[in-house]
């Protein structure tokens, strides 16, 4: 693996490896792989407000190679990095690695680089238009925005549909520049580890918000298993109250709601894969 610089390292190579010489895989199987991919891209470019246009590029042999050049302008460059980064890590990284971790790491691997290490002592940041250290401040930000719950379920689409493909052996995921030639970054995911990839279940992680602002639609004001009803984030949703104390206190009258009251409160929203449904519940 020949190494490359951070800014010059714009292509991610996705290689189906075969048990045997042919270079050709089911269409199916593969158009599945790529829109998956594609989707993973997605999700992580926008969120970090990257503007970039992704080209596909005529496939490849040894076994079967595809690549995505990732077009941005040089405001974006460190940015592109990790996106880049980050793609790369979330497809060769299994479910047991959270979201944070991964954007952790690849925010790290590429401020902390040398190529961007010397850019910061030279101080060279004409040639990025921006100041380094708040292009790293504003990733790390933006990328609390992704959304683990996409990123995980379409990664597990991805190595659901490959299973399927009987003569892969092993796929790699690899950051490299214009020429192809050249690679900055690798993962190389075997067979048998596909299954690690995989979610298992339609239940995925609830998405906790400890500091929520909930304004009351509709308290419930007697004993029994009823929901309440409010609106958070600007979307009306149902709600069970956990917390026995405060469902005391409202219904014996000592807490009152009025047009406009709200809560602040830890709301845990439990979500199912495909759209299949959603509940949320409160702690006080």
């Amino acid at each position: 693996m020949t190494d490359i610089t951070v800014l010059k390292g714009n292509t991610i190579e996705l290689h189906y490896w075969f048990n045997n010489n042919s270079h050709t895989m089911n269409a199916i199987v593969f158009n599945k792989c790529e829109y998956e991919f594609l989707g993973i891209a997605k999700e992580i470019s926008q969120k970090l407000k990257v503007d970039i246009e992704i080209e596909t590029e005529p496939l490849g042999e040894g076994g079967l190679r595809s690549w995505f050049k990732f077009k941005s302008n040089d405001k974006n460059a460190l940015k592109v990095g990790v996106a880049l980064y980050l793609i790369t890590n979330v497809l060769g990284t299994p479910l047991t690695t959270t979201l944070d971790e991964l954007t952790r790491m690849s925010i790290q691997s590429v401020f902390e680089s040398e190529e961007i290490k010397q850019l910061k002592e030279q101080k060279k940041v004409a040639e990025l238009k921006y100041d380094i250290a708040k292009i790293e401040a504003e990733t790390a930000r933006l990328s609390r925005s992704i959304d683990e719950n996409v990123v995980k379920k379409k990664r597990s689409n991805y190595y659901e549909a490959i299973s399927g493909c009987n003569k892969v052996d092993k796929v790699t995921v690899s950051i490299t520049d214009a020429s192809k030639s050249n690679m900055y970054f690798q993962k190389e995911i075997s067979k048998v580890d596909f299954p690690n990839y995989i979610m298992t279940s339609d239940e995925i992680e609830p998405d906790n918000d400890e500091n929520a602002i909930i304004e009351i639609v509709s308290p419930v004001l007697k004993k029994g298993k009823y929901k309440w009803t409010g609106i958070y984030n600007g979307e009306v949703i149902s709600f069970t109250m956990k917390s026995n104390e405060f469902k005391t206190l409202v219904q014996t009258g000592k807490v009152l709601f009025k047009n406009g009251s709200s809560i602040n409160c830890h709301l845990i929203t439990h979500k199912k894969n495909k759209c299949r449904g959603r509940g949320a519940y409160i702690r006080l």
